[in-house]
């Protein structure tokens, strides 16, 4: 029986999510309440009855256009590689699904990994400077899903934007640090730290940091300092109401499904983070540190508690989330991925974000019109000025 693709409540969404080891924060049904100003459906691939997976898909229309952009990110949530269905059974009904609601291009970007290398790996590759960029490197695993997924996309017409040099061809990070907890003691976590950051955090600790969880209200005290990392890294921030928003539409699905921490020195607070778990998951997503104090080491301290809370909570794997691609120290944008090789975890490559063309002659106005930053930026909420790079990640 071929499969189906057709819209499913935000109940059956987040049941079929419940049941997954982990799927993107970007996946799940609250996700379209925290991006307000797109539409929004979810869709179900059901193999005869059985639903067998799900996608958010985030819709716009673009200016002077009538049909719409349908936007899977991080998605859709399907069984990769699994053989049956194949992929080419998994994508032709939500395309055609898709085009017959009005979308003129569909874009996904599977959280399928393709490489990955571990912290060691790459500080060797530094060290005698002959790489600079991941790909100079040879990965320490290949995963045959990710790379046979390429080529199927390849040959079913999907294709890919082109790479900027800098990892940041996609509109989510297809370059990601992440952490692996699984099996691992809150000692064996901090003895994979190098000596800088475990120096760092018991400085911290010395001076009287502390780190707390903080409600909603605690959002207020967040934003200054958010603001302030904007105005320092170059990027156009996003405002109060939309942490709210966000806040509110995460915590009305799940009370535990967003975190704020508030990391203080002497009552001032010195740094601020947002961490969000979906399954065994857990993202740092939003990250901000003041002009001020940061000798007392408070962005150190806040990851620590993050990772903590993390192994506690059994989690298996703690997501930095975007790195550029560079290993160049004297690329701006290194300092992406030198705060993060400092936690011993692994860059992973995912197999990054894919366009479909179903009306040719719109999906290439629309080309033009995304190389022009606007619906980049409707999406992220930053545009970053060439040359910036913080250690202070933030999501899309």
């Amino acid at each position: 029986m071929p499969l189906t693709v057709k819209p499913i409540s935000a109940a059956e969404h987040l049941a079929f999510i419940a049941q997954q080891p982990r799927a993107s924060f970007l996946q799940i049904p609250s996700w379209a309440g925290v991006k307000a100003e797109w539409g929004n459906l979810s869709l179900g691939w059901f193999d005869g009855p059985d639903l067998i997976g799900v996608g958010l898909v985030l819709t716009r229309q673009v200016p002077k256009l009538k049909n719409f952009l349908a936007y899977l990110p991080e998605g859709p949530v399907l069984p990769w590689g699994s053989g049956s269905p194949s992929t080419a059974e998994l994508l032709p009904p939500m395309l055609a699904y898709l085009k017959s609601a009005g979308a003129f291009m569909v874009k996904m970007g599977p959280t399928v990994p393709v490489r990955s290398w571990s912290a060691t790996t790459l500080k060797d590759a530094i060290a005698e400077g002959n790489a600079s960029r991941l790909r100079d490197v040879a990965p320490d695993e290949t995963y045959d899903t990710g790379l046979q997924l390429i080529e199927q996309l390849h040959a079913a017409g999907w294709t890919q934007q082109p790479d900027t040099g800098a990892g940041f061809g996609d509109v989510q990070p297809r370059y990601v640090f992440q952490i692996p907890l699984a099996g691992r003691s809150v000692d064996d976590v901090f003895a994979g730290f190098n000596q800088l950051w475990r120096r760092n955090v018991r400085k911290a600790e010395k001076l009287g940091v502390t780190v707390e969880r903080a409600d909603r209200d605690g959002l207020a005290e967040f934003h200054p300092i958010y603001v302030e990392t904007a105005a320092r890294d170059g990027f156009v921030p996003r405002g109060l109401p939309y942490f709210q928003r966000m806040w509110d539409a995460m915590t009305a699905e799940d009370p535990d499904r967003i975190r704020l921490y508030l990391a203080r020195h002497d009552g001032a607070v010195l740094a601020g983070t947002t961490m969000v778990t979906v399954g065994d998951h857990a993202w740092y997503s939003y990250g901000a540190s003041a002009d001020v104090g940061r000798e007392v080491r408070p962005s150190n301290a806040i990851q620590w508690q993050m990772i903590k809370d993390a192994i506690d909570d059994g989690d298996s794997v703690y997501d930095l989330r975007g790195i550029s691609d560079t290993l160049d120290e004297s690329d701006p944008l290194f300092g992406l991925i030198r705060f993060k090789l400092g936690t011993g975890g692994q860059a992973v490559e995912y197999v990054g974000e894919w366009d479909y063309a179903l009306r040719p002659a719109l999906a290439k106005a629309f080309n033009v019109y995304l190389r022009r930053g606007a619906i980049k930026q409707s999406v992220t909420g930053r545009i970053k000025r060439p040359g910036k790079a913080s250690a202070d990640a933030s999501s899309k």
